[in-house]
């Protein structure tokens, strides 16, 4: 497995991963398929401070991570949101624990204090994931999403690294 830096080659390949999850799950609120125009603009916000990465095996994209401002206040420079995606037929894999490994190096390196996740109520792959790490559950917010006919709450947690 290879994690290098997103490049545009690989909007296609995120594309179809996202849409899946905005297809058949709760993790993200997005009701709608994606575009590539959209995940275009998307991709464009990325570089920087706020880094994209994917995971490769065998010259196929199977997941990616990013950090994104958490705020945009000039006092929340230093925290960032982090966001993982994998491949539904690569889960289970260490795909995951691998882009947020590198990720959250990523966020040492570049003098971030705290990582925050919104995980929605239920994933239990992501909330595994984010335990491995040590993250700490910091509390939810109650019924804030409306998806396949049913309200969803998140759940947040956070690193301080």
């Amino acid at each position: 497995m290879i994690i290098r830096n997103a490049e545009k080659t690989d909007i296609p390949s995120m594309l179809e991963i996202y849409n899946h999850a905005v297809e058949y799950t709760t993790a993200t609120f997005d009701l709608e398929k994606q575009t590539i125009a959209q995940r275009a603009k998307w991709f464009s916000k990325y570089g920087g401070q706020f880094p994209l990465i994917v995971a490769e095996i065998d010259g196929r994209v199977v997941g990616y991570s990013c950090l994104s401002p958490y705020r945009e206040k000039p006092a929340y420079s230093r925290t960032c949101e982090l966001s993982v995606y994998v491949n539904p037929r690569s889960q289970g894999k260490g795909i995951g624990k691998s882009l947020m490994e590198s990720i959250l190096q990523q966020a040492k390196t570049l003098g971030y204090h705290s990582v925050i996740s919104g995980i929605t109520a239920g994933n239990r792959g992501s909330i595994k994931l984010h335990d491995y790490f040590q993250f700490k559950f910091i509390g939810s917010f109650k019924e804030v999403g409306y998806k396949f006919d049913s309200w969803q709450d998140v759940w947040f947690y956070q690193l301080i690294l």
